[in-house]
């Protein structure tokens, strides 16, 4: 059964057939793509591909063992892939599949995971590091012959996508970035092969639901997910393959020779290769995370109590504790935002000019002595710890004091503003062993609770409303600066809105006075802890700022190579990070052009099209972000920026070969200018290599140093 067509526009007549009783075609999309399809150039050359996976294997395994030291970031992912292979639980800003490999190819290269990665410039020493470098140069090497063939299916240009090659495999920033141990060479890894796949599948569309299109559709849902699994820009991809399927999508519901049950299969094969299998993957990489991470590590403080119960070592797992509150407990007060932090005090006073210069009140997101409390009441200093005393459940409505138990001062609060929330009201520690004023004092209420219930440690949500000045004891969730431990802000809201902010809990509960339950019974679901992890995660990646001396940049800066990173310091080794200027042309309209010339330059901006697409969305999101951000993140849109220099170049070179020369040079203009262009990269490479491999000997500020002559930039310091 065929669609109805649609009436013309005003209710008049339907639409007629072409002329001669045929059906309307398919769509311009789909013309443009089989026009690309039968452009000259023949399929891919093997040998060309062989070439070029070769020199790309050979620059990027130069040398991979040196330095022997940790550089940059191998301090963070060198250590989680450590995590991984002892099993113990951390918390990092990205989804955990890049860590996952780093750690899988550590084990299984024979590293025993006992490397500390403390900071830069530590000596691996006997330690097998290599085999992690490896698997990060693998993938990283794997780049160059993606985006040939993508370029390659794209134009159905040798020349243009031996060009894209050859700028990636000597661009010494992207075999930098493949030589450590790093999160960015896999994200590329999944980043290219899902567009070299969309591009495949593309190509296919003359064959829809054929074995070969069925491959490369799944293909693209599998690299999809692997992109989002290792980090969030892996959702710029997402977005490309998305558009680029909305376009097909629409091209088919153009296309009135398609009946509306083809469409509806078209819709669901991609719903189902596109949308739920890489959701499915990328859910089974958490299922995977948290099985394998089972042991309490340094993450623990960042989620919540019930989750942290089923972590091998944690306090909180596999152990039993009093079940209701009572005064003279010593407790731990977890907030229930997500990443919310315990409630901590220590020594350390606020500054001059920030409230009262006294004891500071702050939230911490680890473990620490100095989160605990002892609840007792407000207006009694009896010692509750006294074995003979009888016990007395705190309950809801009561008025408490918490004492800080390592420095004997009150949680406290007064009408003076709070360090960085302006309109709420500063929490301090106040008094001398446990005596204070009555701005100590608490009233403690269950959520939903009535006058006289017993409250429940871990289950209860409580919040501690301030009686002098009726303020809620809330976490406001921003980082404060140095003087406060870059730890987070704790306030009292005069604003009585309920909120996870100003909702606790209670964790930890010692009180030898009382019996113990067993906490087995507060296990999450795995639902509740996938919805958890990617709050803190969230949460984590836009509380990153940068820190003082550190070498961050803006987007600008990133197209022009405006700064270096450095990876290693030491006194005679230097390794900087430095990518080959990448510039794609734009042709300019008013040119006279034949009309061959006019069906290629079509076709090529077809190609391009998407190229430019791609580098828009992977660069452009950049300046809306507020967190730090470094040059690596302009990686992923190099990729597009060169394949699209690599296809542009090869079009000029056509364009002045066959308009500006006679027909019998054409070949050797095209051959000669194409030479130099590679020539160029070559020579590019050959100046700045030192940059990849190591350099030793003075800065290039200094005369003496073979790398005088080759600081173009002010701002590079190399």
């Amino acid at each position: 059964m065929r669609r109805a067509r649609p009436a013309a526009a005003g209710g008049g007549a339907p639409r007629m057939p072409a002329a001669g009783g045929g059906q309307a075609g398919p769509g311009p999309l789909r013309r443009r793509r089989r026009e690309i399809r039968r452009l000259p150039g023949g399929p891919a050359r093997p040998a060309a591909l062989a070439l070029v996976t070769l020199l790309s294997f050979a620059s990027r395994f130069h040398r991979l063992p040196e330095p022997p030291h940790v550089c940059w970031d191998e301090t963070h992912f060198g250590k989680m892939g450590s995590y991984y292979i002892n099993r113990t639980f951390f918390f990092d800003v990205h989804p955990p599949l890049g860590k996952m490999l780093i750690g899988l190819a550590g084990y299984l290269s024979g590293y025993d995971g006992t490397f500390p990665f403390q900071k830069p410039g530590d000596r691996y020493e006997q330690h097998n590091y290599v085999g992690m470098r490896g698997f990060c140069a693998f993938l990283g090497s794997c780049l160059v012959p993606f985006a040939y063939l993508t370029v390659l299916e794209l134009s159905r240009s040798l020349p243009a996508a031996l060009l894209t090659a050859f700028i990636l495999i000597f661009d010494t920033g992207c075999i930098t970035l493949s030589q450590y141990i790093l999160l960015d060479p896999i994200l590329m890894f999944f980043l290219m092969g899902a567009v070299l796949c969309m591009v495949k599948c593309n190509s296919c569309a003359d064959r829809p639901f054929s074995a070969s299109w069925w491959f490369w559709l799944c293909l693209t849902g599998v690299n999809l997910a692997g992109a989002m699994g290792v980090k969030f820009v892996g959702l710029f991809v997402v977005l490309l393959v998305g558009l680029n399927t909305i376009c097909d999508l629409w091209d088919l519901l153009g296309d009135l020779s398609l009946s509306l049950v083809m469409f509806g299969k078209h819709l669901l094969a991609r719903v189902l290769c596109l949308i739920l299998l890489p959701l499915t993957l990328y859910t089974a990489m958490f299922a995977v995370h948290f099985t394998v991470l089972n042991k309490s590590g340094p993450g623990d403080g960042f989620f919540s109590s019930a989750f942290q119960s089923q972590l091998i070592g944690n306090n909180l797992h596999n152990v039993s504790i009093p079940e209701y509150l009572a005064y003279g407990s010593v407790v731990t007060m977890k907030n229930l935002r997500m990443a919310g932090g315990y409630l901590h005090s220590h020594w350390h006073l606020y500054p001059e000019g920030i409230g009262a210069r006294q004891q500071q009140v702050t939230a911490y997101l680890h473990k620490d002595l100095n989160n605990l409390w002892i609840i007792k009441k407000h207006d009694l200093d009896t010692d509750l710890s006294d074995p003979s005393s009888p016990v007395e459940f705190v309950r809801h409505g009561d008025i408490i004091r918490l004492e800080h138990k390592e420095t004997c001062r009150n949680l406290h609060s007064h009408q003076h503003e709070a360090p960085l929330t302006r309109k709420h009201f500063q929490v301090t520690g106040y008094g001398i062993n446990g005596t204070g004023d009555s701005n100590d004092f608490w009233r403690i209420e269950v959520v939903g609770g009535k006058a006289g219930k017993l409250i429940k440690v871990l289950r209860s949500q409580v919040r501690l409303t301030h009686v002098a000045t009726g303020c809620i004891l809330g976490s406001s969730g921003k980082t404060l600066p140095k003087w406060g431990w870059e730890q987070v802000e704790v306030t009292c809201t005069p604003y009585l809105k309920e909120t996870p902010n100003s909702l606790w809990n209670f964790e930890d509960h010692i009180n030898p006075k009382l019996p113990n339950i067993s906490l087995d019974v507060l296990k999450p679901s795995f639902a509740e802890i996938l919805l958890e992890s990617h709050m803190v995660m969230i949460r984590g990646n836009s509380g990153l700022k940068p820190k003082d001396n550190e070498v961050t940049s803006k987007p600008w800066h990133w197209p022009i190579n405006y700064q270096v990173i450095w990876w290693l310091n030491l006194v005679t080794i230097g390794l900087y990070l430095l990518m080959a200027v990448s510039t794609a042309v734009t042709l300019k309209r008013g040119v006279q052009l034949t009309s061959e010339l006019k069906e290629l330059s079509r076709v090529v901006l077809c190609g391009g099209g998407q190229i430019t697409l791609g580098w828009l969305l992977h660069y452009l999101p950049f300046f809306l972000m507020g967190r730090v951000l470094y040059f690596h993140h302009y990686f992923p849109a190099m990729l597009f920026s060169s394949m699209l220099t690599g296809i542009t170049w090869d079009t000029l070179l056509k364009f002045c070969a066959r308009v500006l020369s006679p027909r019998i040079t054409a070949r050797k203009v095209y051959g000669g200018g194409f030479l130099a262009l590679v020539l160029l990269i070559i020579y590019s490479f050959y100046l700045f290599h030192p940059l990849s491999y190591g350099m030793i000997g003075p800065m290039a500020s200094d005369p003496s140093s073979p790398m005088a002559g080759l600081r173009w930039m002010d701002s590079w310091e190399f």
